[in-house]
């Protein structure tokens, strides 16, 4: 069963971690899938794209990582310090980048 954030990231122990994610039901995320014969390779570089952008949004550094055929692995360090030098402006900007922006937000934001 899954843990909530809180009980799984303690920065007091330690900033770096490293985090999969898999695909489900023999689904494909980048290669050559052997059942269809169908590539997905091209989603490889949307992988990559993805992560590179996300590092500028959130507070963390992407010290490796992996873009396998059915997963995906990351190993990441959170910078606390940065995170908590962010002002209210600063992370509803960021907040803005990858979530669609409410007016409350976008004049907020605007001020």
């Amino acid at each position: 069963m899954p843990l909530p954030r809180s009980q799984q990231v303690s920065l007091i122990d330690t900033p770096y971690y490293h985090c999969v994610s898999r695909c489900v039901c023999r689904a494909f995320l980048c290669g050559k899938d052997k059942y269809s014969g169908k590539s997905f390779e091209h989603r490889r570089q949307w992988v990559e794209n993805r992560l590179l952008f996300l590092r500028t949004v959130f507070c963390i550094d992407i010290c490796a990582y992996s873009v396998m055929s059915n997963h995906t692995h990351v190993v990441l360090h959170v910078d606390k310090e940065k995170a908590n030098n962010l002002s209210d402006l600063e992370v509803a900007k960021r907040w803005q980048k990858i979530h669609k922006s409410t007016l409350l937000v976008q004049r907020f934001v605007s001020q």
